[in-house]
């Protein structure tokens, strides 16, 4: 009996229901490019279509009665789906609920032609050499941590705290680029390659010039959103290339298939930029995790502060802490806000004359909680707050004078009267970077404001004197660290509707701290308490354990894992039941919900229920959402086929908190 070749195919597809892999049969003038882990095109008989794939496994199997579509075209002959790349996706997509397809759309850039020509008529580099200084160099700055060396060696699961030192352009990377740069140097001269990943592009940017100083620039390998569809494909085939490589990115980069994997490094894990937006929705963090469980190599948990996620890894012993020998922390001091202290509002007059002492040799920083000029606008007769007329959305004021803006609708308040009094004249409330500029500008004459936010960031300020107001997380890098810090709204900070708002601030004030020069002083002004303690003494982590402990009484992530339904009640209720018999150990207080759904155009109508559990009924839980969402995307396809309403059910797994409005 003649045997024929089979191709077992992941369609690109983000339907549930096409969630594995399909065989189809491979013609024999397709056979020579037909590869495990290039793109074809396959008919989708089901929909009557062309789709596109990439093969995973080649079979063979006697020539049968069972009939199999032909692969209608190899797109190309590059194996861009490596096996561990695929079962990785695989393994995430399990644990989350999700699509292997949506992992792999989040790694594997388009193809673009030119690009592939390119690589693949281009020399290839050979094996990157680690001079002997920088060897030296990377040994002396690892042991500044005891025993990591080790741990990197062995393959270790780590959490440490990162040093301070501020990163200076242009110059050999001190502080967290360092250790981390340090860190990848020692893999690359046993022949491993290292992924390092961080939020954003500034982060990319410090990160690739300090791996450049220190001579490692020829291993590097940047990947990230911001590049050109080329510039990113011809990117991702050089991850593909068998040579040790170092590769830096955003959270997509966790899933790069380098060769000899060796370390993953992520830095600041409890910035929201780590979590994917789109589905499954899968944060860095876990998905380094589960490929470290996978591959075996050295997984780095760093930043100035600890995530309340990491610390839970760290109690049940699955990731060890590393501790600096010498620990260096900023020199912070905690500023009360007292009544009837004069000078600049906002700025408690010990805050001040540090200020005014400090900018006199160099910049200082200065922290605010929100951009623009007045981000909250009221009635000045009534107090009411302002609201505008054609949608009810909060007013704002982006300069004194200026025609106030909703905020929600984008539309000008021309003409606006309040509707509580009739009152037309708006008091401000509050102080955005702008207005705090503006006040600082006269208490400081003949001194340099910056302001620097998500609409006009500054990367960079000089060693010149200068007040600098940032927003949280736009601060500016400075050459040998900023003259003194203020970190100002601490209590408005805290007012936000969120579970994890003081682990946030704790992350904000940290970030901001380490930018301070050695010896410079940092007023926390207005924040006391256990949470102002933590920052005062540099003990994040014991401010994590703590807030753990308090989240586990009330069964509150990440103590738990908690998945989220939304979708028509039906469909959540169906799903809901299915949950409740295939995970055992739920409870009934682990179910909450359903609830109505704030109106949002075409989901109408919709509900939401969310889901607690322990984790280690949480593969029991995701398998059983898996299959709630496949039965789901069947009942609608049926109701659609006869002319009904589509029913769509859509599920996130992991969420950070149980507040409804901060997860829409």
């Amino acid at each position: 009996m003649t045997a024929r070749r089979i191709a077992r195919v992941l369609l690109d597809s983000p339907l549930p229901q096409l969630d594995r892999l399909f065989d189809y049969e491979i013609p024999d003038e397709l056979a020579p490019e037909a590869h495990e882990g290039v793109r074809v095109r396959v008919p989708l008989r089901a929909a009557g279509r062309i789709v596109d794939g990439f093969i995973v496994e080649l079979d063979d199997e006697p020539s049968a009665d069972r009939p199999l579509s032909e692969v209608e075209s190899v797109i190309s002959s590059v194996p861009v789906l490596p096996r561990r790349l695929y079962d990785l996706a695989r393994k995430v997509a399990d644990r989350s609920a999700g699509s292997a397809s949506d992992i792999l759309r989040l790694v594997v850039p388009r193809r673009m032609v030119r690009a592939e020509r390119s690589w693949q008529n281009a020399e290839r580099a050979g094996v990157p050499e680690v001079s002997a200084s920088t060897a030296e160099w990377a040994a002396t700055a690892l042991a500044s941590f005891p025993g990591a060396a080790d741990s990197l060696t062995r393959g270790a699961r780590i959490a440490l705290t990162a040093p301070t030192a501020p990163v200076t352009p242009g110059s050999p990377a001190p502080g967290w680029v360092g250790i981390l740069a340090a860190a990848a140097a020692r893999l690359l001269v046993a022949g491993r390659s290292s992924i390092l990943v961080v939020p954003d592009h500034r982060d990319l940017d410090q990160l690739e010039q300090g791996l450049i100083a220190h001579g490692l620039g020829e291993a590097l390998i940047r990947t990230d959103a911001a590049q050109s569809a080329p510039a990113r494909y011809g990117a991702y085939l050089r991850v593909l290339e068998p040579t040790p490589s170092i590769v830096i990115g955003n959270r997509s980069a966790v899933y790069a298939p380098v060769h000899a994997l060796g370390l993953i490094a992520v830095w600041d894990d409890g910035d929201p930029l780590l979590r994917e937006p789109l589905s499954p929705g899968v944060h860095a963090r876990d998905a380094a995790l589960v490929r470290q469980e996978q591959e075996q190599f050295a997984l780095v948990f760093a930043g100035f502060t600890r995530t309340t996620d990491v610390q839970r890894l760290v109690d049940i012993g699955w990731v060890e802490e590393l501790r600096a020998a010498r620990p260096a922390a900023p020199r912070v001091v905690l500023t009360p806000l007292r009544e009837g202290e004069t000078g600049t509002a906002r700025i408690p007059s010990a805050a001040f004359t540090a200020a005014r002492e400090a900018v006199r040799s160099g910049p200082v920083l200065v922290q605010v909680s929100r951009p623009g000029y007045a981000p909250v606008l009221a009635c000045a007769e009534c107090r009411h707050p302002a609201r505008c007329r054609a949608c009810g959305g909060p007013l704002h004021a982006g300069a004194r004078g200026a025609t106030p803006t909703c905020s929600a609708c984008g539309r000008r308040a021309e003409g606006w009267t309040c509707a509580s009094c009739g009152g037309a004249r708006f008091l401000l409330i509050g102080s955005g970077s702008r207005r705090t500029a503006e006040e600082l500008g006269r208490a400081f004459p003949g001194i340099r404001i910056i302001v620097s936010d998500a609409d006009h960031p500054v990367l960079d300020v000089p060693e010149t004197p200068a007040l600098v107001i940032a927003t949280r997380g736009a601060e500016p890098r400075a050459a040998r660290g900023y003259r003194a810090v203020l970190l100002l709204d601490g209590e408005r900070m805290l007012l936000a509707d969120d579970l994890r708002i003081a682990e946030h601030c704790l992350r904000w004030w940290s970030n901001a701290a380490a930018l301070a020069g050695p010896g410079a002083p940092v007023h926390l002004v207005g924040v006391a308490g256990a949470l102002g303690r933590a920052l005062a003494t540099w003990s994040q982590p014991a401010f994590a354990r703590a807030e753990l402990a308090e989240r586990a009484e009330l069964r509150m992530p990440p103590a738990v894992r908690v998945a989220s339904l939304e979708g028509p009640r039906p469909a959540v209720e169906t799903a809901l039941a299915t949950v409740r018999s295939d995970v055992p150990g739920l409870q009934a207080s682990d179910v909450l919900g359903p609830v109505p759904l704030p109106t949002t155009g075409s989901h109408d109508g919709d509900v939401r229920a969310l889901v607690r559990c322990d984790y280690h009924d949480g593969p029991a839980l995701a398998r059983s959402l898996r299959a709630a969402l496949v039965a789901a995307a069947l009942r609608g396809r049926r109701s659609r086929s006869r002319g009904g309403a589509r029913a769509t059910l859509r599920i996130r797994l992991d969420l950070p908190d149980l507040n409804l409005e901060t997860q829409q």
